[in-house]
């Protein structure tokens, strides 16, 4: 196995769990409290889960053969706080997260060092993937945020909970050294508290 097919299987497994996380984020909330901004100058969780599913749609339709930035996105519409409702609202969170995922699925170790265009500036397929890797958990992370600022319960914690981190650190220690992606365990986390 060459060096590039792990690195394939590791930007998939953190998209996964940033992912997991925006909607483990979004389930703690009334429906209502998605589409709240306290003013014009905040968006709302939908207006980022809307500008997520643009810039996914345009980044990774035809990811190796087009520019990245298309012309059909309208990237100002994506800041309008126009999602009817929350059903609309995570279909169009699963559909730009499935464009990525379909795309990452024709990514192989021997195209990772091509050339691909994001608004005319040329990025390898690794610093397209790179780009995407810091700007979808940037927004996932306001997300969590405001999440947790909305949340008018017990906020169910994505991490470590406070105060348990040497409990975590002693089980972690407990294991056998290993080479092992920390996204399985936590994505099993995130999916067992279903």
């Amino acid at each position: 196995m060459q060096a590039t097919e792990p690195y394939i299987e590791s930007a998939r497994k953190q998209f996964l769990y940033y992912k997991a996380l925006g909607e483990k984020a979004m389930a703690q909330l009334q429906p209502e409290q998605l589409f709240y901004a306290p003013n014009e100058d905040t968006n709302s969780i939908a207006v980022i889960v809307k500008h997520l599913h643009g810039n996914m749609l345009s980044r990774w339709t035809d990811f190796l053969t087009s520019d990245g930035e298309k012309d059909w996105r309208n990237r100002d519409a994506e800041f309008e706080n126009d999602i009817a409702d929350k059903e609309s609202l995570l279909k169009a969170w699963e559909e730009g997260w499935a464009c990525l995922f379909a795309a990452l699925d024709t990514v192989t170790p021997e195209n990772l060092n091509s050339i691909i265009y994001i608004r005319n500036e040329g990025h390898t397929v690794v610093e397209a993937i790179n780009r995407q890797l810091a700007h979808y958990p940037y927004h996932v992370g306001q997300m969590v945020f405001f999440a947790k600022m909305l949340k008018q319960t017990a906020w169910d914690s994505l991490s470590i909970p406070r105060n348990n981190s040497a409990e975590y650190n002693a089980g972690k220690f407990a294991q056998e050294k290993a080479i092992r992606n920390f996204t399985d365990n936590e994505l099993k986390k995130l999916n067992d508290n279903q």
